[in-house]
């Protein structure tokens, strides 16, 4: 076919078009993307060309928006489809190419959906577009696309696609975010020529149609009323007069006159004269209409054919064969050595630089990578402390880079660091306050005693509120990480400790069980299993059934060395402690509990002899990192490696302040998200799914730790998690006396500068009952309120650990002091009273209900009405079953928790007695599910309340 003048020029033929004329030509045009078939390097030196006839500008030209067009060919391609099944349904014939559109057409949709998802406004706005040519105004990238599908004849060919756009880069490389919008532009492209096609296809099938009526009608049998042949004629022919004969009717006509009598039918005269006129002859045009039919047959086929393969393929493998940035990178850093979402992380960084410095992205990839030449440690030596760390501010001056102003705010805000959190934190709890004061009707003596006693939850709904807006502001903070895709390397040796209890061959096979699944769940390297045992606390040093149950778990875990041999030793290990008498607790038990075997674990793993393991406590030499987990966690696969490459990477790795004592800068714990196992069958119950939440074991702990870790680079540690074993026991080392830590997770977190990594997760059950949840957060708020003396001590405890430890301090003294408000407004006169309670319900609402205006508006493109409806729809619900259950159980929470203050308060400062006391999970949900009227006896001082 032949190219219109102005689309040979966007495709580097001929640069000497108009660029008025080309615009109009783009979409006016209806022929087939089609052009001359080229090879590998024939397409290699027309790239070449393309990339010198195609300059880019900042100048803003106003065309037609892709998506409107892709619209537009989606509706054309539907009404195209329609008519095909309409035709098949008459029993009539249709094209080859019409069948590949009428058989593949739910292909087409996916395509058009896919493209609506991943096609963003503000992300093409940002792509460098041509300043003349058909294309004008257009990405850059959309005029590469539619020249490589031109000549590929809308096939694709990985291979050749990657030699194509890396010879278009030695004239004009391409930027990352370019790059990255090949796969939709192609997407766009084949798109648009399927439409092409399919208008072809239906003005075929209508010439065809055409020909048919004129042929019937003058080959039916004269009645004896009907005009003269020659009027008949005339009156056929009519609506074909006055232009040129389209080749696909005329074809049609001439197959359906072969054979005829030219004699006998006046048509086939005409039909020569038409064509004679037209320089053609009737073979001729048959010859082309059977050849265009052939190539339209050959050009929907690869359209279809490379539409599946463009959902097949992976696209980061192309991208990162042909991104010049990527080359630059891995040739003088570690680059490669990182993973996919870290590699990510650095190239969005050198984007949202050079789009601010207004320079090419390979000169903020050669400064990142010289400052990096320069540096005198690890973590300054890699690229990613100069593009995502602490260094981005000394690389952005270097290149001239000037942040947004919404960059710059938000950098204000966060130099406030913790006095600017909890200074929006206070504001917004006055605010609150002050509004439920107003509604209320206290005065005087009244709206003071509301503000005292509504303080708890004033805060807890002005941390909701500055929590909630610090998610909408501040983008997730993402720790980098390593690939590691060849396995653990030795000198990165981990442990997977999992702490136990025996006290049932049941849970001793349980947690055999589970431990090999959590090898099978791994990738294979320096990588090894302890089982991290203690007795039950006993009477005794020594209960009869412990021999026995060393023994099973000794003997499990020998089968599963044989069942999964390591070249570095036993895989799998059993470390056992023996009981230790605790005057304080006045029975034998393992020394500080889970506490105490990490810290003896840690002195194991680096050669001490005395510690209270059963001989022979024999563990893997050169072990840097060790993975806690709860006997309960479910790792899901690859988790462990992930976990290590993160806890490796130069930017994590922690140091330790000798003079503070603790970890400053990295992180020596990495605590990845938790997730409740799923609530079904027999396993779930309906206290779980209401109470589980989407967030985590504890939905309220999580939004916090996330907005820590946006903050101020910390997250909180919940017991599951990496951590460096050197730098753990050297943040730790001497900071508890014995019996007096019982919640020592968020303690350890805080020294050893716990790093929450929220793009890994590992899965927990969930308390079934309200009696098993109940028991759990009473040990939480003892084990809170025993680090009370470190909190008022003078001890090396940084701001934001002081602020953890008050803030659950405060949460748990916010449910008696919201049940004393309430009881105080109902001993006031009834007007007052109703306002009263109404102001105290509306602050505890508050918090369940701030997220639901956020949502009212689906969060990404591609969710139907419906569909977002009803999520808005289940997100209310579930917040009011929240507000109505927290009501309900607001007296026994109340009860519950004071009971706990206080008894920890007369431990603290009088017995010094029962400061570990302490049950298994899997002990708290032991026993028959109690009835109505046993819950109704354990929950009776809270009833009477």
């Amino acid at each position: 076919m032949v190219m219109p003048q102005a689309l040979r020029a966007a495709l580097g033929w001929d640069t000497r078009a108009g660029r008025r004329s080309a615009r109009v030509d783009l979409w006016r045009d209806t022929d087939v993307i089609r052009a001359d078939l080229f090879g590998a390097e024939r397409l290699e030196h027309h790239a070449i060309s393309l990339a010198r006839a195609q300059p880019v500008t900042s100048r803003r030209i106003r065309v037609m928006p892709l998506a409107a067009r892709v619209d537009a060919n989606a509706d054309r391609l539907l009404a195209a489809y329609r008519a095909c099944a309409q035709t098949v349904q008459a029993r009539r014939s249709i094209t080859p190419a019409a069948e590949w559109l009428l058989d593949n057409f739910h292909l087409i949709e996916q395509q058009v959906q896919q493209i609506r998802d991943d096609l963003p406004p503000g992300y093409y706005r940002q792509l460098p577009k041509l300043a003349e040519g058909p294309f004008a105004g257009y990405p850059r990238v959309l005029g590469i696309a539619w020249a490589y599908v031109a000549h590929g004849d809308s096939l694709l060919n990985p291979p050749v696609l990657a030699r194509f756009v890396r010879a278009y880069q030695t004239v004009a490389p391409l930027t990352i975010g370019e790059l990255w919008a090949v796969a939709i532009t192609l997407r766009i492209v084949l798109i648009e020529n399927a439409r092409r096609l399919s208008d072809e296809i239906m003005a075929a099938h209508e010439q065809r149609a055409q020909a048919d009526r004129v042929v019937d009608a003058l080959l039916a049998p004269c009645t004896g009323d009907a005009p003269p042949p020659a009027l008949r004629l005339a009156q056929a022919v009519a609506p074909l007069e006055g232009a040129p004969l389209p080749e696909i009717l005329a074809a049609r006509i001439a197959k359906r006159l072969r054979g005829c009598d030219p004699v006998r039918t006046p048509l086939c005269g005409w039909l020569d004269d038409r064509l004679a006129a037209q320089d053609i002859t009737s073979d001729a045009v048959i010859l082309r209409a059977q050849q265009r039919q052939g190539a339209s047959n050959v050009t929907m086929r690869n359209i279809v054919t490379s539409m599946r393969l463009i959902s097949e393929m992976d696209w980061q493998d192309l991208f990162e064969e042909v991104s010049p940035v990527d080359a630059q990178l891995r040739a003088g850093s570690d680059f490669a050595a990182l993973d996919f979402a870290t590699r990510n992380l650095y190239r969005t960084a050198i984007e949202t630089l050079a789009r601010g410095a207004a320079i090419p992205e390979a000169e903020v990839a050669a400064a990142a990578l010289a400052r990096a030449a320069d540096g005198h440690d690890d973590t300054t030596r890699d690229p990613g402390h100069w593009l995502i760390g602490a260094g981005t501010a000394t690389l952005e001056r270097d290149i001239g880079h000037l942040p947004r102003p919404g960059a710059r705010a938000m950098r204000i805000v966060a130099r406030t660091g913790l006095a600017g959190y909890l200074g929006a934190t206070a504001v917004a709890a006055l605010a609150i306050l002050a509004l439920a004061a107003w509604v209320s009707g206290a005065q005087g003596w009244g709206a003071v005693a509301l503000a005292v006693l509504g303080l708890g939850l004033a805060l807890e709904a002005g941390v909701a509120l500055v929590n909630l807006a610090v998610t909408r502001l501040v983008a997730p903070r993402r720790l980098p990480g390593l690939e590691l895709a060849d396995g653990i390397p030795p000198d990165l040796r981990c442990l997977v400790a999992v702490p136990v209890l025996l006290s049932s061959s049941a849970e001793v096979a349980e947690a055999i069980a589970r431990l090999e699944v959590h090898h099978l769940s791994s990738t294979g390297g320096a990588l090894h299993y302890a089982l991290v045992s203690d007795g039950r606390d006993a009477a005794t040093e020594t209960e009869p059934q412990d021999a026995g149950l060393i023994a099973m778990a000794t003997a499990a875990i020998a089968r599963l060395n044989a069942a999964h041999p390591s070249q570095d030793g036993a895989r799998f290990v059993f470390l056992h402690r023996r009981r230790q008498w605790n005057p304080s607790m006045g029975v034998w038990m393992g020394w500080e509990r889970k506490r105490g075997k990490l810290a003896e674990l840690n002195r194991l793993l680096r050669g001490a002899t005395d510690t209270s393991f059963v001989a022979p406590a024999t563990v893997p030499g050169g072990v840097r990192f060790v993975i806690t987990l709860d006997a309960d966690t479910r790792l899901l696969r690859d988790t462990v490696r992930r976990l290590i490459g993160k806890m490796a990477h130069p930017l994590n790795r922690p140091r330790l302040d000798p003079a503070l004592g603790r970890v400053t800068r990295g992180h020596g714990i990495l605590q990845p998200r938790v997730t409740p196992a799923l609530a079904v069958g027999a396993e779930g119950s309906v206290f779980q799914r209401i109470n589980a939440g989407h967030a985590g074991i504890d939905a309220y702990a999580a939004a916090i730790s996330d907005v820590y870790q946006d903050l101020f680079d910390e997250g909180s540690f919940t017991g599951k998690g990496i951590y460096d074993v050197d730098a753990f026991a050297g943040a730790l080392a001497g900071r508890v006396p014995e019996n007096t830590m019982l919640s020592h997770d968020l303690f350890e977190g805080i020294f050893a500068r716990a790093g929450l990594v929220s793009d890994i997760e590992v899965v927990e059950e969930f308390p079934t009952r309200h009696d098993v949840a109940a028991r759990r957060q009473d040990r939480w708020v003892r084990g809170d309120w025993q680090l009370l003396p470190w909190l008022l001590g003078r001890r090396a405890m940084p701001g934001l650990g002081r602020w953890k430890i008050t803030d659950n301090l405060r949460r748990s003294l916010t449910p008696p002091l919201t049940l004393a408000a309430l009881a105080t407004g109902w001993l006031m006169a009834p007007p007052l009273a109703a306002g009263w309670t109404l102001a105290v319900l509306g602050m505890l609402a508050l918090p369940h209900l701030l997220p639901l205006p956020f949502v009212v508006l689906p969060g990404r493109a591609g969710i139907t009405a419906r569909s977002h409806v009803a999520a808005l729809g289940a997100d209310a619900r579930a917040a009011v079953v929240q507000i109505v259950l927290g009501i309900t159980f607001l007296p026994d929470t109340a009860f519950r928790m004071g009971d706990a203050i206080v008894r920890t308060a007369v431990r603290l400062a009088v017995s010094r007695r029962n400061l570990l006391a302490w049950i298994t999970a899997a002990q708290s949900a032991q026993g028959a599910r109690p009835g109505l009227w046993a819950q109704g006896r354990r929950m009776g001082w809270g009833v009477a309340l």
